[in-house]
């Protein structure tokens, strides 16, 4: 789908390019922008700095890994150009790990210090009902300008009421509790039926047919195997137990979609890796988002499983614009 460019232009080098030095030509050219932003509206920064430094399943280096640090260098670059509001996302690895839990608590301190109220809390894409399994910690940070103009409810720095359950669907806990199929013997292009007791929409099987996956224009992006087909014929559907090689099931969701550091997820009942395709649709994306031709097959799936579920960013960005409505309903 065309996007249209954005009004305030776009920038695909390194961040870092705006946090070097107080003079930066660019920087102030953002900060420049943001203050023009603010005269006609509320502006926010929302981002989620590369997290695989802070994830087990990663390469866990915290703060001293090269993606680590750019949480550091986004947190700097809010604190310079001083936006309304911003959303920080991340692994739950940076929230639970005790020693990534101090370099997030860093973070806080330095938005405390340039003036801005928080609330956070470790969300999971199913809650929005989208069919994968993952944590995110959210961060939601209001300027102390803002706090006073909208009349918000803080507390010693802390944001009240914020209404983190208002656009979730499902309780994380009922989910998890509902009879959900373990494995299944492979059987190729065989269908099955749904078991009872669990929920379809939540199942990656619905998310591929509400998707047409099989007519989608990236239907025939996956890599093709070069050996190891054994495996892709074997291996039981919803066998997720290794890191490397795991089966999705058809009638379940899917394990976090993060398809680097060796992640391979398999088609439920074909044997080979699942498709460009159907990871957007495990991603929650509407079935008209198509990723250019033109990437390469790397570069497509890091893109798919850098992203947020859509439904869950929906979500959430559907919460913040509540928020603030309730408390100022005519803006």
């Amino acid at each position: 789908m065309g996007i249209l460019a954005p009004i305030y232009g776009h920038h695909v080098e390194n961040i870092l390019h705006y946090v070097d030095g107080e003079h930066n030509e660019m920087l102030q050219n953002l900060i420049r922008m943001v203050e023009e932003s603010k005269e006609h509206q509320l502006t926010g920064f929302i981002g989620g700095p590369p997290c695989p430094d802070f994830s087990v399943a990663g390469r866990n280096r915290g703060a001293e890994g090269e993606n680590g640090r750019l949480s550091g260098t986004y947190c700097e670059l809010i604190c310079k150009a001083h936006p309304d509001f911003f959303l920080f996302e991340n692994v739950k690895g940076l929230y639970r790990t005790a020693r990534h839990r101090a370099f997030f608590e860093q973070l806080k301190q330095r938005f405390r210090e340039h003036g801005y109220c928080m609330t956070e809390q470790l969300i999971n894409a199913l809650e929005y009902g989208a069919p994968q399994d993952r944590d995110r910690i959210i961060l939601i940070g209001f300027s102390s300008e803002i706090v006073s103009s909208l009349h918000l409810s803080v507390e010693d720095g802390e944001i009240l009421d914020f209404p983190w359950n208002s656009h979730k669907q499902y309780n994380l806990q009922e989910i998890k509790a509902l009879p959900w199929p373990d494995t299944t013997p492979y059987q190729e292009n065989i269908q099955t039926p749904m078991p009872e007791g669990i929920i379809e929409n939540l199942t990656v099987l619905h998310w591929w047919q509400r998707n047409d996956v099989q007519n989608h224009p990236n239907a025939n992006m996956f890599f093709q195997p070069r050996a190891g087909l054994y495996r892709f014929q074997t291996k039981d559907e919803g066998d997720i137990e290794k890191k490397c090689y795991k089966r999705l099931h058809r009638w379940r969701y899917s394990p976090t979609a993060a398809y680097g550091n060796n992640e391979v997820h398999i088609h439920p009942y074909l044997p080979r890796r699942i498709s460009a395709a159907e990871a957007l649709a495990i991603q929650s994306l509407p079935p008209e988002f198509i990723l250019p031709p033109n990437l390469t097959l790397t570069d497509a799936f890091k893109t798919i499983g850098n992203g947020v579920p859509f439904v869950a960013a929906n979500g959430v960005a559907a919460t913040i614009y509540d928020y603030i409505h309730l408390h100022n309903p005519e803006i």
